[in-house]
């Protein structure tokens, strides 16, 4: 099934940032977060078993919207899109990347932190961007600067994200949702405690 990068943004409040270690979790762990309301899923390319978590969900879990992130290069946008990924996202934007995404079949959500990139991905017919690293670009300030003078642009805030501030990000009309690796906490997903996985992302959803 295909989405388009603002069908991917306004599924769900909270994106959960993924580094998958052990593709053996993949599957469980989608599971515990679709069971909780979370169904759009970044696997970060940041561990040897990205490609396969991403294609034992796209397989196994039917309700997972599954992703990647990290993703930096054509090489990246077409290993994905084979593993079964329906969207991209980058940390950054380049002219390269976004002539790939331009041929390919899945959308590409790249990562600004100024004014000047928000606007070359602009020039390349881009409306959805992941602001990128949000606490560290200037946060909630900076998005609702960039929303005066981009009101049609949306994003999703990622870096720096917690449970004590993405409602303050999700109050934005700019923010669609926010990134975060909250959601799938380390410690939880070593002892397999999809319980409480799921419980965090019903408090997260709600």
């Amino acid at each position: 099934m295909k989405f388009t990068a603002i069908e991917i943004l306004r599924t769900g409040p909270v994106i959960p940032v993924m580094v998958i270690q052990n593709a053996a979790h993949a599957v469980p762990l989608a599971k515990a977060l679709v069971a909780g309301g979370v169904r759009v899923l970044e696997i970060t390319l940041r561990s040897d078993a990205a490609l396969e978590s991403i294609q034992r969900i796209s397989e196994q879990v039917p309700d997972a919207i599954v992703g990647a992130g990290t993703v930096t290069s054509e090489k990246d946008l077409d290993t994905i899109t084979e593993a079964g990924a329906v969207f991209a996202i980058s940390p950054g934007l380049t002219p390269k990347l976004l002539d790939a995404a331009s041929k390919s079949t899945i959308p590409l959500i790249p990562g600004i932190s100024s004014a000047s990139e928000l606007m070359y991905g602009m020039e390349a017919g881009l409306t959805e961007f992941k602001f990128f690293p949000a606490k560290a670009a200037g946060g909630i300030e900076m998005l609702k600067s960039l929303g005066s003078p981009f009101p049609q642009i949306t994003f999703c805030p990622t870096g720096g994200i917690s449970p004590a501030n993405y409602k303050s990000y999700l109050a934005l009309k700019n923010v669609a949702c926010v990134g975060g690796s909250w959601l799938a906490p380390k410690d939880a997903v070593l002892a397999e405690d999809w319980n409480k996985i799921t419980t965090i992302c019903n408090d997260a959803a709600a």
